[in-house]
């Protein structure tokens, strides 16, 4: 596998790049993980066979990379939000940049990766809680953790499954107030 850096910078591994992403993301919507090949990925992305080696050694690391680049940029846009202390505009953060990537998302959360998606944001979620942490509160940062990550995804699965998805702002609040900040406030009592 060739460095990453340079990946990124050459054009055309750019645009190999960009074609596997897309085919994985089509056939996603066609069927499950377990279900698509590479010579699947390949054909919807109309490279050649040896040339998806070059860039993944499996088609779960090209859907591990997809994850890892789209929760990134989620929690780039949202820590800084949280960080606030504004929880309500982290929300409203998170579910315009859902809602922007729509399409996306719901490939993602509702199709044949959500497990992957689901262990790709609790890996990041919990680097992120492991520098954050207090080891004197009652609720472990690792466990608040998992319980807001696992509400996010949920509700933000099923705000996409909606026909008619309620607004952002009154999908954020019930984030904030039902899900997250209880949490939250439990993470703060000490021992």
């Amino acid at each position: 596998m060739q460095d990453e850096s340079a990946e990124y910078l050459d054009p055309r591994a750019v645009r190999t790049r960009e074609a596997l992403h897309a085919a994985m993301l089509q056939l996603l919507t066609e069927k499950s993980l377990e279900q698509i090949s590479v010579r699947d990925i390949v054909a919807q992305a109309g490279i050649g066979y040896t040339t998806f080696f070059r860039h993944h050694p499996t088609k779960e690391s090209l859907l591990e990379a997809i994850a890892a680049e789209q929760i990134g940029a989620l929690f780039r846009l949202a820590i800084p939000v949280m960080d606030a202390r504004d929880l309500r505009a982290g929300a409203i953060a998170l579910f315009t940049f859902v809602d922007a990537n729509r399409a996306l998302w719901t490939t993602l959360l509702t199709g044949g990766a959500a497990g992957v998606i689901r262990d790709e944001f609790l890996r990041q979620a919990r680097a992120i809680a492991a520098e954050r942490g207090e080891s004197d509160r009652l609720m472990p940062p690792d466990l608040g953790t998992i319980l807001i990550v696992s509400s996010v995804l949920e509700l933000v699965t099923w705000w996409l499954r909606q026909a008619e998805p309620m607004p952002i702002a009154q999908v954020a609040e019930i984030l904030d107030t039902t899900l997250v900040t209880p949490v939250i406030e439990a993470g703060k009592r000490t021992l």
